[in-house]
């Protein structure tokens, strides 16, 4: 039994004639410890799609399970916790909040975790410095560069240590070399058994994957 499977997953914004087609019967399955990038256009679907396999968007049709769990026929609380505790996120433009420090930002996926504030400090210290920044876990955002900012966005996503990790264009806003660092990283979590879906335009860097998957007008296609 595939770890990831998607059947039929479709996404419209809109009704009637201004409806929109984001994604269209996308069908698809992952294996655990897979490392898997979903390349195409700019509005593609892409992102969409990425965003369905996170529970952050909910298909207009179609069936999503993962480890045979039926993830949207969950109430939404299960689903938040299932999120919480299975999924991490890195999103493209970061999502840091400028007024917390990194250790700060690095917590903010444990607010609901059941322990104490020393705790999660420890954890929130534990992913800065597997990503090369616990020197750093008192500065705001704004104080680092952007790869550093990447790397924060990335300990905040593996902090809990979820299984299934999704990244959306992961290097999208990085100079090559930083964007390389950033990818061998992610190759390095891969090794360890995390199953990887990123979303990326750049060919160069969708061959840190193990398989690639093309999408153009909502569409995947061979």
């Amino acid at each position: 039994m595939s770890y990831i499977k998607a059947e039929n997953l479709s996404k419209e914004y809109g009704t009637g004639e201004s409806a929109v087609t984001a994604v269209s019967k996308a069908s698809f399955e992952i294996e655990a410890g897979e490392f898997l990038a979903i390349m195409g256009e700019s509005g593609s679907g892409k992102s969409t799609l990425l965003s369905i396999l996170g529970t952050l968007n909910s298909p207009t049709a179609g069936r999503l399970t993962v480890n045979g769990l039926d993830v949207y026929n969950l109430g939404q609380d299960e689903r938040a916790d299932f999120r919480r505790q299975s999924v991490g996120f890195v999103f493209q433009n970061f999502n840091l909040l400028s007024y917390l420090t990194l250790a700060e930002n690095v917590m903010l996926p444990l607010a609901t975790l059941k322990a104490s504030r020393r705790e999660k400090q420890t954890m929130a210290y534990k992913a800065l410095e597997r990503v090369g920044l616990a020197e750093k876990i008192k500065r705001l955002p704004s104080q680092i560069s952007g790869g550093e900012q990447e790397r924060v966005a990335i300990a905040r996503a593996i902090v809990n240590k979820p299984p299934i990790l999704l990244a959306d264009e992961p290097t999208g806003n990085l100079d090559t070399r930083t964007g390389r660092l950033i990818m061998d990283f992610l190759r390095s979590l891969n090794d360890e058994g995390v199953t990887i879906v990123m979303v990326t335009h750049s060919m160069e860097y969708s061959h840190f994957a193990r398989r690639i998957l093309h999408m153009s007008d909502g569409m995947l296609v061979q």
